[in-house]
């Protein structure tokens, strides 16, 4: 896909780079190597596979052609969310109500899962509980509220619906109608946390090889990964690149997009504005198509997200630009100054699905976490890990979701998504 040189030049004003502890970085591949499972990329995905395998005996190795957490891992938003980023009738219309409700329940695992792994493995990754979920207008309110409404009949979601007058009290903002709040997903330093499991994993045994780019896989009983210094051969592969395979995939690359998403960092605030923004300290997203999200930071800053660009132009003066939607919500931080200011890309799927299966009977793959990943994407290395070991029950709930490949090949499918999303930012705005 040909955009890794532009991803580096946009996320190298990352706040989380620029405020993470020096890390020691790990020597590439020299040689050949035989191991149990072998894995693609050292995102949150690979690395909480290589974490359960490691449990459960494997031996294994991750091959990043980067840097761990380089790519969207990294540098998110760093949301933790209930659910997936289709609406849960996406998942009923597909695989029936008793599968949705498997579905919807792994999710709420992947919540807990988190803050295990972070006490387990003594992981500080400014874990802060709490979400809100927030309507623009009437309309959207009211739409959201019927959703609301569904989920805790259907599925027993436990939140707290926000009517208007309430709501001064969960966000001092002009922008919102109402919304609901769920103490139960919240936020954290992506940066970190993906870090922390590279730490955790290599404590289990599991050896992390940087700057290892896999250039060719061979199918087969043993499969054969080939690098620039020396083949992997493996009884099992897991590819958790996303839109980072760069060609190692094609039949995969046609059922995802990239998407560039762009996020800012305020200069630090006082204290008590920040409190009196969001006295939940919570994360925070609109209910547009084309949203906005942000939240508090450990050290007070304002961090906010909301660019998108599905050509995978990078937005002009962007650090003006995201500054103007941050005052869109608070107005008290018009003056204030923007610290960073970067992007990336992250890979949806038609549906917005997560797209997990196998390309083979021993070659599995994740992608497809549509912007809503960093739960899932632990709770998918324990899926994938789970079927290597015979019990692929889950995992295979997840790989019976269908996903169409997006229209136009290769050439056209990129224009066409731009002229898609160019109608719902009008709808959004209307």
């Amino acid at each position: 896909m040909g955009f890794l040189a532009t991803d580096d030049a946009l996320a190298r004003d990352s706040y989380y780079d620029a405020t993470a502890p020096g890390r020691s970085p790990r020597p590439p591949l020299r040689g050949d190597l035989n191991v149990d499972v072998a894995i693609v990329g050292a995102g949150l995905a690979g690395l909480s596979a290589a974490i359960e395998l490691a449990e459960r005996g494997f031996r294994v190795a991750v091959l990043e052609a980067r840097r761990v957490g380089a790519g969207a891992s990294g540098r998110n938003g760093g949301q933790v969310i209930a659910g997936l980023a289709c609406d849960q009738s996406t998942i009923e219309d597909q695989l029936g109500d008793d599968a949705a409700r498997t579905v919807w329940d792994t999710t709420l695992e992947a919540l807990d899962l988190i803050t295990q792994r972070c006490t387990r493995f003594g992981i500080d990754c400014e874990w802060q509980p709490g979400y809100l979920s927030l309507a623009v207008n009437a309309r959207k309110g009211r739409a959201l509220r019927t959703w609301f409404e569904r989920m805790q009949q259907r599925y027993g979601y436990d939140a707290t619906w926000i009517a208007p007058a309430d709501l001064p009290r969960w966000i001092d903002s002009p922008r919102f109608h109402s919304g609901f709040h769920d103490a139960r997903s919240g936020h954290l330093n992506p940066l970190k946390y993906t870090m922390g499991l590279a730490r955790a994993a290599t404590s289990l045994g599991v050896q992390i090889f940087e700057e290892t780019p896999v250039t060719a896989i061979t199918p087969a009983a043993t499969v054969r990964l080939q690098t620039p210094q020396g083949d992997v051969r493996a009884a099992h592969a897991l590819l958790a690149g996303n839109v980072y395979l760069q060609g190692l995939a094609p039949e995969l690359e046609k059922r995802i997009m990239p998407v560039g998403t762009y996020i800012v960092a305020s200069e630090p605030l006082e204290p008590a504005l920040l409190q009196r923004l969001i006295p939940s300290r919570s994360a925070v997203c609109d209910t547009n198509f084309v949203l906005d999200y942000f939240r508090p930071t450990a050290d007070h800053r304002m961090l906010y997200g909301g660019r998108v660009s599905y050509s995978t132009a990078t937005p002009a003066n962007l650090a003006a630009s995201m500054q103007r939607r941050m005052a869109q919500s608070f107005p008290q931080l018009s003056a204030t100054r923007i610290a960073h200011a970067w992007g990336g890309f992250v890979d949806i799927t038609m549906n917005r699905a997560p797209d997990f299966g196998r390309l083979h009977p021993n070659v599995y793959h994740l992608q497809g976490f549509s912007g809503h990943g960093v739960a899932l994407t632990g709770l998918a290395g324990k899926l994938v890990a789970e079927a290597i070991t015979g019990q692929a029950e889950r995992f295979d709930v997840y790989a019976r979701l269908k996903h169409r490949p997006f229209p136009g090949g290769r050439m056209l499918r990129t224009p066409a998504l731009v002229l898609g999303m160019a109608y719902y930012r009008l709808r959004d705005l209307l």
